[in-house]
C-alpha cells in the first residue's frame, strides 16, 4: 500500500513537472511567435534591398558626385581584402564559418554573465546576428532579452537564405563606421581616400577597431584611442594566427595616418546640382529613388574638360576680383554708400579690398565678382563642362548662374540681329552709315545710342559692323533693313527661353538671357544651323547595370546651312582682327574659331562666346547686383575672353 502511494506521488510529480515544462515551452513558443510576427520572412530576406548611393558619372567614367540618404557604396566580397576579413573574424566572430547563425558557447557565456551581474552588458552577437540587427529596424538596438531573441530568429533565417560569403558581403557593406559612413568602401574613401581593395593591414585594423564605438574610436577625433584599438586588433589577429610576429611588429610601429576625403567633393558642383534637379523632375515617372536605389547616372560632362575649365575660371576670376577691388577703393563715395547700406565698418571694408581678403557674406551680392561658363558639344548638344559661379571653397553656393541667372547679353546678342538681316536677303557687303540716330521714346525721353568708343564713320559694311561691334550699325539694321519683330522670331527659333522684347533697343541686347541658352544658340551657328536641346544625361541604370532610360540628342534645324555659313564666316573676323582679336595675338590660339565679345552699359556684364567646329564655350562675368560695374576697362575682351582663351588652349 505504501509503495503504491509512493508511485502515485512520483507519477503526480512527473505529470506536474511535465505540465510545467509544457507550459514553459508553450509560453516560450507563443512569446517567440509574438516576437517573430514583425520579423522578415524568408521571402522578404531574399528580397533584401539596402539603401545605396547613386553615382553621377562623367562621360569619361569618373564619379563626379553621389546622391544618398546613407553613405553606402556596395562592393563585391572579392574586393574586400583578406586582412580586413580576418581582422573582423578575430574581433567579432571567430567561429563564423562553423556556426549556423548563433554561437551557443558565446550565448551561454553571455547569459551566465548577465544573470550574475543582473545586467545586459555581455555581448554575444555573431556577425550574422549583427547583420540581422542592421538589416531590419524591427529588431531594434536596445539591449533587451526580446531583442536578443529577435536577433537569433532572424540570424537563423539569414543563414538559411544566404551563403557565408553573401552574409559577409552584406555585413561589410552595411555596418556603420562613423561620420555617416556605412560599409567598408565608403569608410575607406572617407578615412584613407582610397578604395577598400587598396587597404593596408594597419588601415584594415583601424576600421575594424571602430566597430564597437565608431564615435569613441574615430581616428579623426580621437587618434590616440584609435591607435590603441588598432594595436589591440593587430595583437588579437596575431594570437589567432592570422599574422606572423614580424608582421605584427612592423604594423605596431606604424604611425597613425589618416587622409580624410570629402565624400561629396565634386569637380563640377553646379553641374551635378543641375543634374540632381533634372532627375527630381522625372524620378516619379521612372519609378526610381535617386537617393536610395544605387543608380548609375551617366552624364555628358567630360571631367578632363571640367578640370581645365575650373582651373582657368579660378585664375581669371581672381584677377577680375583684384581689378574690381582696386577700382572700388578709389571710389570713396560708392564705398561709403555700400558700407552704410550693409551696416559694415568702412575701414574694415577698405582693408578687405586693399588686401584682397575674403568678401564677407553680407557684402557678396555687391562686391563679389561672379561668373558662369558653359562648354557645349555642337554636334550632339552635350554639356561638357559647367561653372555656375565662384567655385572657391569659401564662395561656392547653389545658385547656378549658367542656368538660372538672367543677364543682359549686350553685344553677344548681335549675331542674331545680323543673321536676321542675312535671312532677309542682305549680305555681309551691305552698307549702312555709321552715324548716330535719335529716338524719341516719349515727349520727354529720348534714346541716343552710341558706339562703345564714341566713334562714328561713313558707309560701313555689315561684316565690319559685327567685327568691330559697332552699336550704330546694329541699330540701323533693326531700323532700316529688318524689324525688331524679325529679331524676336530669330531668337525664339534659336531656343531663347526668356522673353526677348521686340523693341528698338533689341539691337543692343537689352533683353535678359540665360548663359546656357545663348551658348547653345552659338553652338547651332557652329553646327550649320542645327540646334540641340541641352543633353546632360546619357543614361540611367539600376544597381545591377540594367538600363532604365537611355537618352539621345534632340535637335532641329533653325537656320539653313548657307546662311549659317555666312554669319559664321563674319564671326571669324571678330577673332581674327576684331574685338576678340586677343585670342590670336595675345593667347596664341590659331585654330579655326569664331565668336563675339559683349559688354553691357556701365560694364555690369562682360561676355565672350566662341566656338570651333568641335566645341562651343560661353562665358559671362558680372556681379549679382546688376547695378555694380566690374571696372572702367572690364570689357568682354578683358574680363570674359581670357577664360575662353585659356580653356580652349588647354
Amino acid at each position: 500500500m505504501q509503495s503504491k502511494n509512493k508511485s502515485l506521488v512520483w507519477k503526480n510529480i512527473f505529470l506536474k513537472t511535465l505540465l510545467f515544462y509544457f507550459f514553459i515551452f508553450s509560453s516560450l513558443t507563443i512569446y517567440i511567435s509574438f516576437l517573430a510576427k514583425d520579423l522578415p520572412s524568408l521571402d522578404e530576406l531574399q528580397k533584401f534591398n539596402p539603401q545605396q548611393v547613386s553615382k553621377i558619372i562623367s562621360a569619361d567614367g569618373v564619379v563626379i558626385n553621389k546622391l544618398y540618404t546613407h553613405k553606402r557604396d556596395m562592393v563585391n566580397i572579392s574586393f574586400i581584402p583578406v586582412n580586413l576579413r580576418n581582422a573582423l573574424f578575430a574581433m567579432e566572430d571567430r567561429d563564423f564559418y562553423q556556426h549556423s547563425g548563433i554561437s551557443i558557447k558565446a550565448t551561454i557565456r553571455a547569459i551566465i554573465v548577465d544573470v550574475l551581474t543582473l545586467s545586459t552588458r555581455q555581448g554575444a552577437s555573431t556577425i550574422t546576428q549583427q547583420l540581422a540587427r542592421n538589416m531590419y529596424n524591427s529588431i531594434g538596438f536596445k539591449k533587451t532579452i526580446s531583442r536578443k531573441i529577435k536577433e537569433l530568429i532572424t540570424a537563423i533565417k539569414i543563414e538559411q537564405t544566404y551563403t557565408k560569403s553573401e552574409i559577409l558581403e552584406l555585413y561589410l557593406n552595411s555596418i556603420y563606421f562613423g561620420h555617416g559612413n556605412y560599409g567598408a568602401q565608403s569608410a575607406s574613401i572617407y578615412y584613407f581616400s582610397k578604395n577598400v581593395s587598396e587597404l593596408t593591414l594597419d588601415e584594415a585594423a583601424i576600421l575594424i577597431g571602430l566597430l564597437p564605438a565608431p564615435a569613441r574610436y574615430s581616428p579623426i577625433r580621437h587618434p590616440e584611442k584609435s591607435l590603441n584599438r588598432r594595436n589591440l586588433v593587430l595583437n588579437v589577429m596575431h594570437s589567432e594566427g592570422y599574422i606572423s610576429e614580424d608582421i605584427l611588429k612592423e604594423n605596431l610601429n606604424k604611425e597613425l595616418y589618416v587622409s580624410k576625403s570629402d565624400y561629396n567633393n565634386s569637380v563640377a558642383p553646379h553641374y551635378t546640382e543641375y543634374v540632381r534637379r533634372e532627375l527630381e523632375k522625372i524620378d516619379t515617372d521612372l519609378d526610381i529613388n535617386i537617393y536610395e536605389d544605387g543608380l548609375e547616372i551617366n552624364t555628358s560632362l567630360d571631367s578632363r574638360i571640367q578640370s581645365i575649365l575650373n582651373e582657368t575660371f579660378i585664375d581669371v576670376m581672381n584677377q577680375n576680383q583684384k581689378t574690381f577691388n582696386k577700382e572700388l577703393l578709389s571710389d570713396v563715395k560708392r564705398l561709403k554708400k555700400i558700407a552704410k547700406q550693409s551696416n559694415f565698418d568702412l575701414d574694415s571694408l577698405k582693408i578687405i579690398l586693399k588686401n584682397n581678403l575674403e568678401i564677407p557674406k553680407e557684402l557678396r551680392k555687391d562686391l563679389l565678382v561672379q561668373g558662369a561658363a558653359v562648354v557645349i558639344d555642337p554636334k550632339h548638344g552635350g554639356v561638357l563642362g559647367m561653372v555656375g559661379g565662384r567655385i572657391d571653397n569659401d564662395y561656392l553656393d547653389h545658385f547656378n548662374r549658367s542656368t538660372q541667372a538672367k543677364r543682359q547679353p549686350g553685344s553677344v546678342f548681335k549675331p542674331f540681329i545680323y543673321l536676321s538681316a542675312l535671312e532677309n536677303g542682305y549680305s555681309p557687303c551691305t552698307q549702312l552709315i555709321n552715324q548716330p540716330l535719335v529716338f524719341f521714346i516719349d515727349d520727354t525721353t529720348r534714346w541716343n545710342p552710341q558706339n562703345h568708343d564714341g566713334s562714328t564713320g561713313l558707309q560701313t559694311d555689315l561684316r565690319t559692323g559685327l567685327k568691330k561691334s559697332l552699336n550704330l550699325i546694329s541699330v540701323r539694321i533693326v531700323q532700316e533693313l529688318i524689324s525688331p519683330l524679325d529679331v524676336k522670331k530669330t531668337a525664339s527659333r534659336f531656343g531663347f527661353r526668356t522673353p526677348i522684347k521686340a523693341v528698338d533697343a533689341i539691337a543692343l541686347g537689352v533683353s535678359d538671357v540665360y548663359p546656357i541658352d545663348i551658348t547653345l544658340a552659338y553652338s547651332a551657328l557652329s553646327y550649320n544651323g542645327i540646334l540641340h536641346e541641352p543633353l546632360i544625361l546619357n543614361s540611367i541604370k539600376d544597381r545591377e547595370g540594367n538600363m532604365i532610360k537611355n537618352y539621345s540628342p534632340i535637335s532641329k534645324e533653325v537656320s539653313d546651312e548657307k546662311t549659317t555659313f555666312i554669319i559664321r564666316d563674319m564671326m571669324k573676323s571678330v577673332v581674327d582682327n576684331g574685338t576678340g582679336g586677343s585670342l590670336r595675338w595675345k593667347y596664341k590660339f590659331y585654330s579655326p574659331a569664331a565668336g563675339k565679345t559683349g559688354t553691357t552699359n556701365n560694364k555690369t556684364d562682360a561676355w565672350f562666346i566662341g566656338f570651333t567646329p568641335d566645341i562651343a564655350i560661353g562665358v559671362w562675368v558680372g556681379i549679382d547686383n546688376p547695378e555694380m560695374k566690374l571696372g572702367e576697362k572690364q570689357y568682354g575682351s578683358r574680363a570674359a575672353l581670357p577664360i575662353f582663351a585659356k580653356t580652349i588652349n588647354k
